[in-house]
């Protein structure tokens, strides 16, 4: 399977425009990129960017996705061509939602997929703790997040279900701040999770990094032949892309992973964020794109997959869960299995 390759644009004022079968990038009136189409599967902008009306026609019509984003990574709106999914899978998509049990059963995957990576930061970082004091505290908090999956099964209803996640989330995020370098902590504090803007650097740099898992896991979504818009723990809303959310849970917890890696190493600064009118916070640009590298490089590290026990680059990874989730829709398997790190 080909890891197929995204162009993030994160440059403020970048144009983007059609030369021949080559997307240009310009920064003040010069070309700073060159990319062959035949190269590109998805275009994602972040913030202020231009793009000339002939080339969002042609990545229509080669169905490469072009996807805006704002300044803080929240999705605005995307562009794409004709859809070529398999129709009888959509079926069988939109009639699995009215299974009440294979809704719940799924949904409760979801979660337990989300907690058992979520319980792994935890236990990683009591490992590494240089403090007893937080170690002992990462410790307990992953015990209760073990509790937690240990009560899923009872769940009766969806919403029992997210509430249930909504629990283990915070006991989860009450703690992560420990996993921060201490000298790092007052410059990185988090005061539980804010969104719709981020109040601190650490959530913005969550809410940047889920941006770009969030992208990920719709395309891959896309690329099953599955309706985006259609989930089973996330209730349907107008414009929202509930199963690509669904999907994307049980990978939050790696995005986590790679936000701590990139503040312990110093690869983002404290200077590297913008606070604006109104206490919302966001990346500065060159910390932008140094999260954007990041990213990409994490994505072709190669990992063993739990369930196929073969390796595989990261990247990879939401395009073969979308394709079990599509196999349990059509009753191919036993249900979904979420994918789990070690």
């Amino acid at each position: 399977m080909q890891l197929l390759n995204t162009l993030y644009v994160t440059q403020p004022e970048s144009y983007l425009r059609l030369e021949n079968d080559t997307l240009c990038v310009e920064i003040e009136h010069k070309v700073r990129l060159r990319v062959p189409l035949h190269h590109l599967a998805i275009v994602v902008c972040f913030g202020h960017v231009g793009l000339s009306a002939p080339l969002m026609h042609r990545l229509a019509d080669e169905g490469i996705g072009l996807v805006l984003l704002d300044d803080h990574g929240r999705f605005k709106a995307r562009l794409e061509g004709g859809t070529s999914g398999n129709v009888l899978l959509r079926q069988a998509h939109h009639h699995r939602v009215d299974d009440a049990v294979f809704t719940l059963n799924t949904a409760r995957t979801c979660v337990a997929g989300k907690i058992k990576n979520a319980r792994q930061v935890l236990l990683r970082g009591a490992r590494e703790a240089k403090s007893t004091t937080d170690g002992a505290a990462l410790t307990r908090a992953a015990d209760d997040l073990a509790a937690a999956l240990r009560g899923l099964p009872v769940t009766v209803d969806l919403d029992a279900l997210r509430g249930f996640e909504g629990v283990a989330a915070r006991q989860y995020f009450a703690v992560l701040n420990l996993i921060v370098r201490p000298d790092l902590r007052t410059h990185f504090a988090m005061d539980g999770r804010t969104r719709r803007p981020p109040r601190d650097r650490f959530n913005a740099l969550l809410s940047f990094v889920y941006a770009m898992w969030m992208n990920d896991c719709r395309s891959a979504v896309e690329a099953a032949g599955l309706d985006p818009q259609i989930g089973f723990l996330h209730a349907v809303r107008p414009g929202r892309a509930a199963l690509a959310l669904d999907l994307q849970e049980e990978f939050r917890p790696l995005a986590d992973r790679l936000v701590l890696t990139l503040i312990n190493r110093g690869q983002v600064a404290p200077d590297g964020f913008i606070v604006r009118e109104g206490g919302a916070v966001m990346l500065h640009g060159d910390a932008r794109k140094a999260v954007v590298v990041a990213f990409q490089e994490r994505k072709q590290e190669t990992i063993t997959h739990p369930l196929l026990a073969q390796p595989i680059p990261l990247g990879v990874i939401p395009f073969v869960q979308a394709r079990l989730l599509a196999r349990a829709i059509r009753g191919e398997s036993d249900g979904y299995m979420p994918f789990v790190m070690r």
